[in-house]
């Protein structure tokens, strides 16, 4: 390990002399001295600093309380903590703990120097000084992950200081506005590297461009956070997430089709920057000038046409991917399998229609890849050994079997269903009120049935051994009257059976939410009955909504 430690200085010197002979770096240019401190030690510090620090500024509230909470005296106070914070990390052979007792002091100066600017300003005012102030603090600390930290900080302050400030900046402000925010940090980013690179790319201004390249990648990651958050919940978690405040949030911003005029420049926006992430990786890589990397970018371009999102975060990935940028890069890709996972809650679009648009991107890209593995056409890859050619056989036999696999369940779920509303019996189960902040929400409708209080003698979710039943009674019209738990007794003539769901942490009748088309509430808010098909074992599918007299809506 020794003789690895060394041969490695040896090249760092090598490599520093010959920088400094071509002038990359200045004469006086010399080895970064190492922290030899082992990281155990560092954290173990950095723990207690932290908890020392925290009575510390709950005194320092305490004592200050009256001087803070009014007039200049909060921004006196948090330049002071500010300052001192600035100087101790900068400082050299200051003791580990008073380094990192910088730490907090750092985040309770901004913390106060926020409450001062947000109680004498306007939101947007407040948060776009906030911005600048972190700006210039991450310019004086010389701490890269503290840069980073602070550049996606400052990055959201720019959001929050764009949008509309007399509107509650989730649920009532014109999502277009953020999105058009985000773009402006995107121009800002991309300015940055293009002065990074124009202005600061030798050995005197590598400082400079140090702190660009920190402070834009977290700039860029708060990008890219701002966009997933913008195009709401992906695929599959609107179940996960469930009715909770996350739930209600995640689904409120997936409604980003905003009412604006300007609101329709948003899919031609994302287009152009989904070209120009195309143009500009194969302008780096002439080798992907070829038909599948080329069908591939036409692919995704198509794809930013209908997910506003998704072109501003395919332009981040080219240039990070080719650029070096590996872990940006990553994050990038990640924001952008999730923003094709949302286009499944884009309520526009029928869910069929999203459904074929997606399988003609995935059979065009399958296409793709198998004319890549032709080298001998494309001449994108050499001709491979006769064994390497079985195992990619058998690859793809093996995929070709889990894709059946996957439609053979699939299918026999769909087929179960249907055979569930061909055979079983019409029931009928009245809805009872729910909160009506909740009761329409524009792309379902939250249910609560009549009778449900019989499950209050069941065991929760996490002791039962599996779904519970209840037995139930119908009246000449259908409507079901929900009795008792099932405890394997024999059943009264009239009375049949009904399984229950689990779903958030308690058990529902089959489901407790109607899903329809956006713009359609007006239609379902008449609903007064939930229509079900039940079968003799239980087994029940909610398929519809009636009126008040049972009338189909």
């Amino acid at each position: 390990m020794n003789n690895v430690n060394s041969q490695r200085a040896d090249a760092l010197a090598t490599l520093i002399d010959d920088a400094t002979r071509a002038g990359l770096l200045p004469p006086n240019a010399t080895r970064p001295v190492q922290d030899v401190r082992p990281w155990p030690l560092v954290l173990m510090t950095a723990f207690g600093a932290w908890l020392a620090a925290i009575p510390l500024m709950i005194a320092l509230g305490v004592g200050l309380e009256s001087v803070v909470r009014h007039g200049p005296g909060a921004y006196v106070v948090a330049a002071i903590v500010l300052v001192v914070a600035v100087l101790l990390i900068r400082a050299r052979g200051v003791a580990l703990f008073v380094e990192q007792l910088a730490v907090p002091c750092l985040l309770v100066g901004g913390g106060l120097l926020g409450y001062a600017l947000y109680r004498d300003y306007s939101t947007q005012t407040a948060s776009l000084l906030l911005c600048l102030a972190c700006l210039m603090v991450a310019a004086a600390l010389p701490r890269d992950w503290l840069r980073v930290l602070l550049g996606l900080v400052a990055c959201g302050l720019l959001g929050l200081g764009i949008v509309d400030s007399t509107r509650d900046w989730i649920f009532e402000n014109d999502p277009t506005e953020l999105y058009f925010a985000w773009m402006l940090a995107l121009a800002f980013w991309l300015a940055a590297h293009w002065l990074q690179k124009q202005a600061f790319n030798d050995g005197r201004g590598a400082p400079v461009a140090a702190f660009l390249e920190s402070l834009s990648t977290g700039w860029v990651l708060a990008i890219l956070l701002g966009l997933v958050f913008w195009s709401g919940m992906t695929f599959m978690l609107g179940g996960a997430l469930g009715g909770g405040f996350a739930g209600e949030v995640a689904r409120e911003v997936t409604r980003h089709q905003g009412i604006a005029w300007y609101a329709q420049a948003l899919n031609g926006v994302s287009l152009v920057l989904a070209a120009a992430a195309a143009a500009w990786t194969g302008w780096r890589w002439p080798a992907l000038r070829q038909l599948p990397a080329i069908g591939v970018a036409l692919v995704l371009i198509v794809l930013s046409w209908f997910m506003p999102a998704l072109g501003p975060v395919l332009l981040i990935l080219a240039y990070c991917v080719t650029s070096g940028r590996s872990r940006v890069a990553v994050a990038a890709a990640l924001a952008a399998a999730w923003i094709i996972g949302s286009f499944y809650y884009q309520l526009a679009w029928p869910l069929a229609s999203k459904a074929a648009l997606l399988a003609v991107a995935g059979a065009v890209l399958c296409a793709l890849s198998w004319l890549a593995t032709r080298g001998a056409v494309l001449h994108l890859v050499e001709s491979k050994p006769a064994d390497v050619v079985l195992e990619r056989r058998a690859a793809r036999l093996g995929v070709l079997g889990g894709l059946l696999l996957v439609l053979l369940v699939a299918n026999g779920g769909i087929w179960q269903k249907e055979q569930l509303i061909a055979k079983g019996q019409a029931i009928f189960v009245e809805l009872a009120p729910v909160d009506p902040r909740s009761l329409m929400q524009g792309d379902y409708m939250r249910l609560n049935f009549q009778g449900l209080g019989v499950l209050s003698t069941l065991a929760s979710v996490e002791r039962a051994p599996g779904r519970p039943l209840v037995v139930a009674t119908r009246d000449a019209r259908g409507v079901a009257e929900l009795l008792r738990p099932y405890t394997s007794e024999a059943l009264a003539p009239g009375e049949f059976l009904l399984e229950l769901t689990p779903k958030d942490g308690n058990w529902v009748l089959v489901s407790d939410a109607w899903f329809f088309k956006e713009g359609e509430a007006a239609r379902w808010e008449k609903a007064r009955y939930g229509e079900f098909r039940v079968l003799p074992d239980g087994r029940a599918l909610l398929v519809g909504m009636r009126g008040e007299d049972l009338q189909a809506l």
